[in-house]
């Protein structure tokens, strides 16, 4: 089969499935487990936070499979928009590319306020105190969070030098936040106090719930290799091995960071965006928690390298189709980089992360991707129908059974996020409306298979 999607140059795959497998891990260990756990667990869960991340784990597992089987069937970087056009249209394709550019531009500037927090524990230790107003943004009082602006534009132009060089860093960023999750375990393991754990449901059932919508985010890396799988190699088999192993070792970081974490200190006193350091410097490692604090203010890194990239890649996939300017698919002819997109998502973000609450832009972002990715469940069940033909090198096993369950489980999430953050999202998806019907209904054309010749 052949579809009549404008492409872009050939360029050199250079991803195999290590660099996807750190992609994934990198776009996922972030804020959820150095931010939001200790946030979540005050506001949301309590102890019970273990389950919030286990829920949002096997949602996620569901649905990475659903992903799997669309990445290697249908090849390429516009994920859900790109998915979206094939089985049902382009004007729900919109509203799926749309909804992703601002999940991607929501989720960085989500994890580069929760950076701040550690930016600043580290350099309090040093005797280094910044001035307020340039460390918290206007709803906390002061009037830009400047460090996290001024490290999403360094994100942004280390993309633009390409791919492959990229990459290198974004790995070692990743080595570095694995070792700093492994020594909070091993330090903080031995304070653990099992009376912090009662109540373990301080909010109920319902908080369980409502944790799991809040971090439920944190799961949206195995959609940044989606994204990426025009630059993977082999994907018919990198992509859903890398998806895979991305969601095994992340979930047994989060229960065993969460477990800790509230077995440690009372889940009370976690509402800090820096909690390991906090955890840690409660019980007198100030040099541990020292070497936390910088591991994650570099590891944190990763994560918004990780959404960047995605996120310009939708936008490439989108303005290539016709969807969005064409300017705005230009590769960079040194570095085969979309860097008119990168700087795109990148300042957007920062705009974001500079100006608003970091709770309040996680609820944004969660509602974006679980609307996503009820729609990938969807998609992989109307494909099957509408297009039996097509190649399918990974197939969700047991049927629809699976895509079912993962569409059930995202509408059960989507009930639990508050009103306020669903206004927000319906006025981006207002905005992208105007978008759609002053410019894609004009320029995108319908996609459809056409059989070889």
């Amino acid at each position: 089969m052949k579809n009549q999607l404008p492409q872009s140059k050939e360029h050199e795959k250079t991803l195999g499935l290590f660099d996807l497998a750190i992609l994934g891990i990198g776009a996922i260990i972030g804020t959820g487990i150095l931010v939001l756990t200790g946030i979540v667990a005050a506001e949301d869960s309590g102890p019970a936070i273990v389950f919030s991340f286990l829920i949002a784990a096997l949602a996620s597992g569901l649905i990475g499979l659903c992903y799997s089987e669309l990445t290697t069937s249908l090849p390429n970087s516009g994920s859900a928009f790109f998915y979206a056009w094939v089985a049902i249209g382009k004007f729900v394709a919109f509203l799926a590319g749309w909804t992703l550019i601002g999940v991607y531009v929501t989720t960085t500037a989500t994890v580069a306020n929760g950076w701040t927090g550690y930016v600043q524990s580290f350099l309090e230790v040093l005797g280094i105190n910044l001035p307020h107003r340039f460390l918290v943004t206007p709803a906390a009082g002061g009037f830009v969070n400047l460090p996290a602006v001024l490290m999403i534009i360094l994100m942004t132009v280390i993309l633009t030098r390409g791919t492959s060089e990229s990459k290198l860093v974004n790995n070692f960023l990743v080595g570095v936040k694995i070792f700093i999750i492994l020594i909070f375990i091993i330090v903080s393991t031995q304070h653990v106090n099992p009376a912090n754990w009662h109540p373990f449901l301080p909010y109920g059932y319902q908080g369980i719930f409502t944790g799991a919508s809040a971090v439920f985010f944190s799961f949206l890396g195995f959609d940044a290799l989606a994204t990426s799988a025009e630059d993977a190699k082999d994907v018919g088999h990198t992509i859903p091995r890398a998806i895979i192993l991305c969601l095994l070792v992340s979930t047994a970081l989060y229960v065993i960071v969460s477990l800790v974490m509230t077995g440690v200190v009372p889940y009370k006193k976690l509402n800090v965006s820096e909690a390991m350091s906090y955890v840690l410097i409660s019980q007198g490692h100030d040099y541990v928690a020292e070497v936390v604090s910088l591991g994650a203010v570099l590891g944190i890194m990763a994560v918004v390298f990780a959404f960047i990239y995605a996120g310009s890649n939708i936008l490439k996939s989108m303005s290539r189709s016709r969807f969005l300017p064409k300017g705005l698919a230009t590769l960079n002819a040194r570095t085969q980089s979309p860097n008119r997109a990168i700087w795109l998502v990148g300042l957007a973000a920062a705009v974001f992360a500079g100006e608003f609450d970091l709770h309040y832009l996680a609820l944004i972002a969660n509602i974006g991707s679980l609307t996503v990715f009820l729609l990938i469940s969807l998609i992989v069940i109307i494909l099957r129908y509408r297009y039996p033909e097509l190649k399918r090198p990974f197939k969700v096993p047991f049927g629809n059974v699976i895509p079912t369950c993962s569409i059930i489980i995202c509408i059960v999430l989507l009930v639990s996020i508050s009103l306020k953050a669903w206004a927000t999202y319906l006025v981006w998806i207002a905005l992208g409306l105007i978008v759609y019907f002053c410019y894609s209904l004009k320029h995108a054309d319908e996609f459809n298979f056409t059989k070889e010749e």
